[in-house]
This record gives C-alpha cells, sequence and structure tokens, in this order.
C-alpha cells in the first residue's frame, strides 16, 4: 500500500530553501548575466535533489519492521536500548546528504513517550552519534504490546532535528514523522525476538524496505 502522505515529490521543509535559491539564481540572472547565476542554479538544484520526497509502497505483513530511512545500514546487533534500559536489536541507518531525509514510522503503533536530548554534531555514520548526538527519540508500542524505539539522530552538518508527533500519536507504518535537514542517522531498538532482515552495508529506503520481522507472540 503507498504511504499516506500529502506532499510527495518534495517535501513541505524543503519549499522556502528552494524558492529562495531560485529567486536568488533568478535576480543574479536579471541584473548580472546568466553565466553570474550558474552556481546559484546548482545549488538549487542540489536543495530540490535534497529535499525530494516520494511517495513508497508500503508492506502488508504486520510484523514487518521497515525502515525509517533512506540510507545505509551501519549497525546490527546487540545492544542496549538506553531509552527503555534494556536490551534490544539495534539497526542503525545512516544518510548522507544525497539521500531522502525524511523520516516514516518502522511500525504501527502508538507513541508513548517523545525523548529529546541537546548534544554535539559527530559524523553520524560513528557509534558514538548515537549516544552523544542531538537525537529525538519516539517510544512506540504496536497494538499487540511490542515496545519500540526509533531515534532521529543529527550528523555533522545536520543542525535540525524535525519531529511532528507527540505522546499519544497513533502511527501506521510508513507514516511520515519527521524530517532531519543534511546528513543524518536513525537508530531502531527492538524486540530480543526480532528477526533482522538487513545486513550492515545494505542499502535501504524508507517505509519500503524491511529492516526486520517481529515475533508472531504479543
Amino acid at each position: 500500500m503507498a504511504a499516506n502522505y500529502p506532499h510527495p515529490v518534495i517535501a513541505k521543509e524543503g519549499w522556502p530553501f528552494l524558492a529562495l535559491s531560485v529567486a536568488a539564481s533568478l535576480a543574479v540572472g536579471y541584473f548580472f548575466g546568466w553565466g553570474w547565476s550558474v552556481p546559484l542554479w546548482v545549488i538549487a538544484l542540489f536543495i530540490l535533489q535534497f529535499f525530494r520526497d516520494p511517495a513508497r509502497e508500503v508492506p502488508t505483513d504486520p510484523l514487518a519492521v521497515v525502515s525509517p530511512a533512506d540510507g545505509r545500514v551501519v549497525v546490527v546487533g546487540k545492544e542496549r536500548d538506553p531509552y527503555r534500559n534494556c536490551d534490544a536489536i539495534k539497526i542503525s541507518v545512516f544518510m548522507n546528504v544525497f539521500n531522502v531525509h525524511s523520516n516514516r514510522s518502522p511500525v504501527d503503533g502508538i507513541v508513548s513517550e517523545v525523548v529529546y536530548h541537546h548534544g554535539a554534531f559527530f559524523n553520524a555514520a560513528l557509534d558514538k552519534a548515537s549516544i552523544e548526538n542531538e537525537r529525538n527519540a519516539l517510544l512506540i508500542t504496536t497494538s499487540s504490546g511490542r515496545e519500540i524505539t526509533c531515534v532521529q539522530v543529527a550528523g555533522l552538518i545536520a543542525r535540525r532535528i524535525l519531529c511532528y508527533v507527540g505522546a499519544g500519536a497513533s502511527l501506521v507504518r510508513g507514516q511520515r514523522y519527521g524530517f532531519i535537514r543534511f546528513g543524518s542517522r536513525v537508530d531502531v531498538y527492538l524486540p530480543l525476538d526480532a528477526e533482522p532482515r538487513a545486513a550492515i552495508g545494505d542499502k535501504v529506503f524508507a517505509s519500503e524496505t524491511v529492516l526486520a520481522k517481529l515475533s508472531g507472540r504479543g
């Protein structure tokens, strides 16, 4: 099924940047010559590709945990979930500046808590980014009682995490809930009996790629 998102193709966060870059390109071209405006048009094209946000097809398997972001898998393994203080399966997706940067819910569920931390801006591909960088965590509980934690992590260049849901919000898999500007990472903490379907180095796509499957038990 297609993800329910009212602003396909270009993310709403990008329109002010795109409008400003195009206006600047037109102004420089008109007043100083179109040759001088070429660098600004290149910047406008970069902004256009960065804020692209295409519609996605979401797997229908109710046990599927889909990727919350486009990018490359950099972590798959057992680690401590620092938000729930329990052992978990952690899968991390690193987004570079050329990836789509909208964030989608990995599962159907209710947001029980949102936890934001100020922090540093280390390279988001590094493991320490998960605990030292600026980050925003959604603690999600599925209808069967499974607890999932999904964490937006700012990166070296990213300077703003946007999250549009709060505690009590109901999410469906593939639903857009946030955005991180200019290079970042998303960590997903899953129950220990979840079965990873992604490996380190895999290229993944938000809403479409299955990162793991939850067990059928409640």
